[in-house]
């Protein structure tokens, strides 16, 4: 029997993003997978690109998944992200801050892999915290 849209949603940060197996995006990704929003990415080939940037850049990343919430095939996650900046990933050099951001994930899940995917995370919080943005003035 497959594994719920929770269990899948859960399994993906665990195994993929805080262990680091890459191996698992080929197990709990659909043939079909396209993740939004990250940038759009139409393939577990392109998404694999991104994983290993992030990797890459924060190689102590921690996710965790707060809470969840599931209707039928789809699970919404609200996620912690925790990590420092300790590579070159994101295309500059690494800060060694400590990064911590929130985000959401809702995915459509099917037979136990995840077919599409939309996130959203609070990148501008992590590039302000790394230093290269600078906070914006409070109204």
């Amino acid at each position: 029997m497959p594994m719920t849209p929770d269990a899948v949603v859960r399994s993906w940060f665990k195994e993929i993003w805080n262990e680091g197996r890459e191996e698992a995006i080929d197990r709990l990704a659909d043939d079909n997978f396209i993740a939004h929003g990250a940038p759009s990415l139409p393939s577990t080939t392109d998404f694999k690109v991104l994983y290993r940037q992030f990797r890459q850049a924060l190689s102590d990343i921690e996710v965790t998944v707060e809470r969840t919430v599931t209707q039928g095939e789809y699970c919404a996650g609200y996620c912690r992200v925790k990590g420092r900046h300790t590579g070159n990933g994101f295309g500059g050099a690494p800060s060694n801050r400590m990064v911590e951001f929130d985000g959401v994930v809702m995915a459509l899940v099917r037979h136990g892999r995840i077919v599409e995917a939309w996130n959203c995370f609070d990148f501008l919080s992590m590039y302000q915290q790394i230093g290269w943005v600078n906070k914006p003035p409070t109204p």
